[in-house]
């Protein structure tokens, strides 16, 4: 017995909600015990620490391949290669534009990311946007904007570390989707592939970069039980992270994920109303927040509307393809 149509659009509605639940969650989590771990207990060696979240990454992976979770699949080598690059590049670049850059500029750089991920998707999936799609990104532009415009300051450097940053994480995030797609590979099957490649470039590169950027040694941190305890628990979470990341893009689009991403930022910029009061909320990120939300919220119905007309055309002729 075949599923009614409804039927199959509220599960895959109940499953996308889910998805999103579970990235926002994991994502926020792991910004917090993050924060704890650099700030409190001064561990603030972040590409290190990202290969060690690789790390365990691909210790999941491994159980599931043995538990026979994840099926035997191809990615050549050369695909591997390039999604390490981009992903590694976009690790550091952003490690580096933080530490060289205001937090303003920080995140109108991440900002960024959003008209760069359409123009990725124009250019190399002829993909085209309507009008209540291109609406819902532009309110979440002026949103965050709005947020985060009040600290603006950049030199040089830190403009090219800016710049390497965003590319380099728009095409990682495009090709998440777009090795999904092309070799009928699911989220596990995917970083089990990656992950061990990304791990082990990270640990071998980031104590080197950590270095140039600290002036300080991973080796030489003065481990304690519970700063140990806080990588463990960044580490379980960030397999979460890692997972969550590749099937909310794996079931979207690398823009749709940016788009929605930015709902994390107004809940950390809420989550710290609640722990530090008022002083790091005012009438402009206010405003911020409200646009930004509400661009979040439209884009997906907006988007999976346009994609929805698209198919029904596309019965009586052909049309261009879309996400």
């Amino acid at each position: 017995m075949t599923m009614p149509l409804s039927g199959k659009a509220d599960s895959k509605a109940t499953l996308d909600a889910a998805a999103w639940a579970f990235n926002i969650v994991t994502s926020v989590g792991i910004i917090m015990v993050n924060k704890a771990l650099m700030a409190t207990y001064g561990f603030r060696f972040a590409t290190t620490l990202t290969g060690l979240h690789f790390a365990a990454t691909s210790l999941m992976t491994i159980v599931l391949r043995w538990t026979g979770h994840i099926q035997s699949s191809h990615l050549p080598a050369s695909e591997i290669l390039k999604f390490v690059v981009c992903g590694n590049f976009s690790i550091v670049g952003m490690n580096v534009s933080l530490m060289w850059n205001t937090v303003g500029f920080y995140q109108i750089a991440k900002l960024s990311m959003i008209p760069v991920s359409c123009f990725l998707e124009v250019v190399l999936d002829k993909m085209r946007y309507s009008r209540d799609t291109k609406l819902s990104i532009l309110l979440v532009l002026l949103g965050v904007a709005i947020c985060t415009v009040t600290d603006m300051g950049v030199d040089a450097k830190g403009f090219t570390a800016a710049f390497v940053a965003v590319w380099a994480t728009s095409l990682q995030q495009y090709y998440v989707h777009n090795l999904q797609r092309k070799y009928a590979l699911g989220s596990f099957d995917l970083l089990g592939h990656t992950a061990p490649v990304q791990a082990a470039s990270l640990l071998l590169l980031g104590p080197f970069v950590d270095y140039c950027l600290t002036n300080k040694s991973v080796n030489a941190y003065p481990y304690t039980l519970t700063s140990v305890c806080f990588i463990i628990l960044s580490c379980t979470i960030a397999i979460g992270t890692n997972l969550s990341q590749f099937i909310c893009i794996g079931r979207f689009s690398a823009v749709t994920f940016q788009v929605l991403g930015h709902m994390k930022t107004i809940l950390v910029l809420a989550l710290g109303f609640i722990l530090f009061g008022k002083d790091g909320l005012n009438v402009k990120v206010v405003l911020g927040m409200r646009s930004e939300s509400s661009g979040s919220l439209q884009h997906p119905t907006m988007q999976s509307n346009h994609n929805a007309n698209h198919r029904m055309g596309g019965a009586l002729a052909d049309a261009e393809f879309l996400i």
